[in-house]
């Protein structure tokens, strides 16, 4: 099952922690909030596996996100 570990507010967002997780091995998907799909100012779910979650929240807090 997917998680929700954070609401970014933009697509640079989004795609910069999905890039520092990736790098440190853990699976990510990106759920975009919003139904225009083409705006860059939607919010976005960052999303990982349920087995991962502490695994991220310690990610993201380090990197300062």
């Amino acid at each position: 099952m997917w998680t929700v570990v954070y609401m970014a507010q933009s697509k640079d967002i989004a795609t910069a922690l999905e890039q520092i997780l990736t790098k440190e091995g853990i699976l990510v998907k990106l759920r975009p909030i919003s139904k225009s799909h083409d705006s860059n100012d939607n919010y976005y779910e960052v999303l990982v596996p349920e087995a991962e979650v502490e695994e991220a929240h310690s990610v993201i807090i380090e990197k300062g996100y």
